[in-house]
């Protein structure tokens, strides 16, 4: 009986929240989830600070390994700035975005596009991955709004089984694919929001009957 009431309480008090964010998204531990367009968030106490607070869309993954992007470390650089020389940047003050540790220098791109873009590789859903000098120059040219386009210096990069064994220990936590997260307006708080959603959870799956 008191364990009835403590989760009709726990309900009547997190109704609210629950109503301000999406439920749409699965939220796993398990390796065998992992999937190319999976989102991951790194657990509260990350062990490498280089990876503290972070949110990943997985770009590419397969056997051979995995290719990831922070999309919540929007920079204060402008692609006009950083990509001068490059057909289409001349008239984007949009900023740029870090993707990860792994070759800083390099720049990728995640476009959302109801059709293929030129020189992309398909993500999930409607998000293709751009590696291409010409492929962004003609995602840029085309005036792609900020909210369909993303660029992003450097990424995230995992060999065969390596990120699944970090899950297996805890690491990261696993998202289905959402492209209103890839593209969300306020990254900066992304994992902070996913996080408390991710602990929300984990609390009402605990008192849930018969689980």
């Amino acid at each position: 009986m008191a364990r009835r009431v403590e989760f009709a309480w726990l309900l009547a008090l997190t109704a609210g929240f629950l109503a301000s964010i999406p439920l749409s998204l699965a939220q796993s531990v398990r390796p065998e989830n992992l999937a190319q367009g999976s989102i991951l968030i790194m657990q509260r106490d990350a062990p490498d600070p280089l990876f503290a607070h972070s949110v990943i869309v997985l770009a590419h993954y397969d056997t051979t390994g995995a290719v990831g992007l922070m999309i919540h470390y929007r920079s204060d650089v402008t692609i006009r700035r950083a990509l001068a020389g490059i057909a289409g940047a001349e008239k984007r003050t949009d900023t740029l975005f870090v993707g990860g540790p792994v070759e800083l220098e390099g720049v990728m791109a995640l476009v959302r596009s109801s059709s293929p873009p030129a020189d992309a590789k398909p993500v999930a859903g409607k998000l293709y991955l751009v590696t291409s000098k010409q492929g962004i120059a003609s995602a840029l040219s085309e005036g792609r709004k900020a909210s369909d386009l993303r660029v992003f210096l450097g990424y995230a990069g995992w060999g065969p089984g390596q990120l699944a064994r970090e899950v297996r220990l805890g690491g990261w936590y696993i998202f289905d694919y959402d492209e209103s997260l890839v593209f969300d307006e306020h990254p900066e708080t992304l994992w902070k929001r996913l996080i408390e959603k991710t602990e929300l959870q984990k609390v009402m799956f605990r008192y849930w009957p018969g689980r």
